[in-house]
């Protein structure tokens, strides 16, 4: 079994409650539209490496100021030392702040579909675009509306041999996709920090979910 790497979604100033998660967890994303103000002052504290997001609403985010300052967050996290930078696919100028990403870390290019899992062929299409943009991660997120969809979201990573895939659908009946995504291939799989604490919906804590590893691996 691949051992899966959890990365622990960051959604507030809770210092006390990353600290307690971060010997369970690979690396940590830090949600700046979620977090808000003071985010670069615990992205410093982080001692594993950490994901820079901030994520637009139409994709499930909360991001309410201009495009142009959403970027200009994304950029800092560069500087501050971000190891990788989410960006969305449906971004205006990608390419522009994907080349500005690349200068200083490697760049997660993210489609969010909020209310469906389309059929595999249209999610292979959006991976070869999120390849022809220059991804370094691709990021296909779906929500599942019935059980399948969990198979047809984790059939895209090995699809893409050569590529770097992370594919889970969200809410209560994707978590099967969420806990095999890391074991078949994909690059990482999402927990949260704490109960109340999820970042999207269906995400079960770190806890929770290296419980389940365990008990895979027995």
């Amino acid at each position: 079994m691949n051992k899966p790497v959890v990365c622990a979604a960051i959604t507030s100033n809770n210092v006390e409650a990353v600290k307690a998660a971060e010997p369970l967890v690979d690396m940590f994303e830090v949600r700046i539209d979620l977090i808000g103000e003071g985010w670069q002052a615990l992205a410093a504290q982080l001692e594993k490496p950490w994901i820079a997001c901030n994520r637009t609403r139409e994709e499930g985010g909360n991001w309410q100021d201009s495009e142009a300052r959403r970027k200009e967050e994304l950029l800092k996290a560069v500087r501050l030392g971000a190891a990788m930078v989410d960006i969305e696919l449906a971004t205006k100028n990608l390419n522009n702040a994907v080349s500005l990403i690349k200068k200083g870390a490697r760049c997660i290019i993210s489609s969010h579909n909020l209310k469906e899992t389309p059929p595999l062929d249209e999610l292979e299409k959006i991976v070869k675009k999120e390849l022809a943009a220059g991804a370094d991660i691709c990021k296909v997120v779906t929500i599942a509306q019935k059980a399948e969809d969990n198979l047809t979201i984790l059939s895209l990573i090995p699809e893409f041999p050569q590529a770097k895939i992370v594919a889970f659908a969200m809410g209560p009946m994707g978590l099967t996709s969420r806990i095999l995504c890391p074991l078949l291939g994909g690059e990482l799989t999402y927990a949260a920090i704490e109960r109340g604490a999820e970042s999207a919906p269906g995400q079960i804590t770190v806890s929770e979910l290296q419980n389940i590893y365990g008990m895979l691996k027995q």
